[in-house]
């Protein structure tokens, strides 16, 4: 979510969107990107974390989730620790992007999952992502769950 105000705020919020890329502002303080594979990464990433691209190879480094579109990770524990990964990327202040398909169910999933490492409540993470990156975000039941799954599984 962009957090300036007035109209240049408003005018920049509706360009960040029209080019596919939304900066998200975790609770913690610390942000990532999310949008979809055609969208244009805006600012150019530092580091980018993919689900389901295996022919993406971006300049900068990356690390790619097998995570089939409407659907939750193959490997769950390997998925679970790159999405730790990137958030520790993103708290150190690093611009971090989140990608898949469609930038909206899979990407949803992990900012919910980022929500809850970065202090939100695992119950709400998913409400929490609609509201503060796109409203249709997690778009599955068992990317819910998964979301559930990865809050219990996640160290305190």
């Amino acid at each position: 979510m962009i957090t300036k105000t007035g109209t240049w705020a408003a005018h920049l919020h509706v360009l960040s969107r029209s080019h596919g890329s939304c900066r998200v502002d975790l609770p913690d303080g610390g942000a990532v990107y999310g949008r979809g594979r055609r969208a244009l990464p805006a600012p150019t990433p530092e580091f980018g974390l993919y689900l389901a691209h295996p022919g993406l190879r971006p300049r900068w480094p990356s690390e790619s989730i097998d995570w089939p579109d409407f659907r939750t990770p193959r490997e769950p524990a390997a998925a679970a620790a790159a999405i730790r990964r990137a958030y520790a990327l993103a708290a150190e202040g690093r611009v971090v992007e989140v990608a898949c398909g469609g930038g909206t169910g899979r990407t949803g999933t992990v900012i919910a999952c980022m929500a809850v490492l970065a202090g939100h409540p695992a119950d709400d993470a998913v409400a929490w992502t609609r509201r503060h990156y796109r409203r249709r975000a997690v778009e599955t039941r068992s990317q819910c769950r998964w979301v559930a799954w990865f809050a219990a599984t996640t160290p305190d």
